[in-house]
């Protein structure tokens, strides 16, 4: 059965007890609680409301609807090849929800991530078992939606199951001590506690460039970034502008030669309609980028150099990915910057980027960088 119209939720119809085999009670997908209702499109799937049955479709259920469906009526499950198959399904489902409920958590839709992350972990603890290492990223999904919802005392729960996992298992890699080491520094600057958000900030940072960042990137990548600026974020709630400026600083001095790196490619592939950025990545270095020229703004003693840098990488940023507009508006509060410094050496480069947008936004032809780049 088809949704009533698009965008809207399946149409639930209730659950017939006497249907159901004896013993086989029916729970609710989000909340665990006693199901009345079932998906009519996939009937696989269950809810104790239409609350929840609306909440599931917005959130994951429309994109895994039909997917669920061998994976949940799956019965000969002592056949070897079958429920090889079946695993084989389930490893999917669990990338597609990650990749959904990280999409949401992008856009900051904290609410509508949470499904996507439920069914994520439980379909983890269904391929690996309780307490293995393969739920740890679902359990910081879990906790990241939740955290922007302000349950933090879900947030705990949900991140001492991680740790637990993680004590169990002391040959785990890198990547996921440090996903953990950054969300319990973000679960406990949320808290108020920043003493230790700062201890698990620096050992996100430290892993990331013992493990990746000098093996793949080297030292100097924009990779480690992200670190750096949730340590500034704790130290500026601290009121230690002087670190916090400090920090910023590194940030923006990594994210201008990445920048400017892509742009110099960018330029000598002008028709390509290839972004540079998942939206995703974009979103997250835009809101750092911005909360830096902010803070820079703001100071008494303000340091147009940096705001220069800072407002010249945001120009670049959205250069780059078609936004003409904003490369503008950035663009020319950068130059405005740095015309306070005789001699600046962002002046020229600035003054080149703004006459290429110029040209860009009176060109009449179709294919542009202003109508192909998304």
């Amino acid at each position: 059965m088809e949704p009533d119209e698009p965008g809207t939720s399946a149409v639930a119809i209730d659950i017939m007890p006497l249907a159901s085999p004896k013993g086989k009670e029916k729970y609710c997908e989000l909340c665990q609680r006693e199901a009345y209702l079932e998906c009519a499109k996939c009937q696989v799937t269950f809810y104790c409301n239409a609350d929840h049955q609306q909440a599931d479709w917005v959130g994951v259920h429309e994109r895994i609807c039909q997917m669920l469906v061998p994976i949940r009526a799956v019965k000969d499950m002592y056949d070897p090849a079958v429920r090889k198959k079946n695993q084989l399904r389930k490893a999917h489902l669990i990338k597609i929800c990650k990749l959904v409920a990280q999409s949401k958590l992008s856009e900051g839709k904290h609410e509508e991530a949470l499904p996507a992350a439920h069914c994520c972990l439980q379909t983890s603890i269904d391929l690996y078992g309780p307490n293995t290492i393969q739920l740890v990223p679902a359990y910081i999904l879990l906790a990241e939606a939740n955290m922007g919802l302000g349950n933090l005392t879900v947030v705990a729960e949900l991140l001492s199951q991680a740790e637990w996992a993680v004590l169990k298992n002391p040959e785990l890699g890198a990547s996921v001590q440090q996903q953990l080491h950054r969300s319990l520094g973000q679960y406990y600057t949320s808290a108020g506690n920043l003493e230790n958000a700062l201890f698990h900030f620096a050992n996100d940072v430290w892993i990331f460039i013992i493990y990746f960042a000098c093996v793949e990137y080297g030292l100097d990548s924009s990779a480690t970034t992200k670190g750096y600026f949730l340590i500034a974020d704790v130290f500026a709630r601290q009121g230690k502008t002087l670190i916090v400026h400090s920090l910023y600083s590194e940030v923006a001095e990594r994210w201008h030669k990445h920048l400017t790196s892509l742009l110099e490619t960018h330029q000598k592939h002008a028709d390509s309609s290839v972004s540079f950025y998942e939206k995703s990545q974009r979103v997250e270095m835009e809101e750092m980028l911005r909360v830096m020229l902010e803070f820079e703004q703001t100071q008494s003693r303000r340091d147009v150099s940096q705001i220069a840098l800072i407002a010249y990488n945001l120009a670049m940023l959205w250069f780059i990915n078609g936004d003409l507009h904003k490369a503008q508006d950035f663009g020319s509060t950068a130059l405005q910057a740095s015309l306070q410094i005789p001699r600046h050496k962002l002046t020229e480069p600035i003054q080149e980027l703004l006459q290429q947008v110029e040209s860009l936004q009176t060109e009449p032809r179709p294919g542009s960088a202003s109508s192909t780049l998304h």
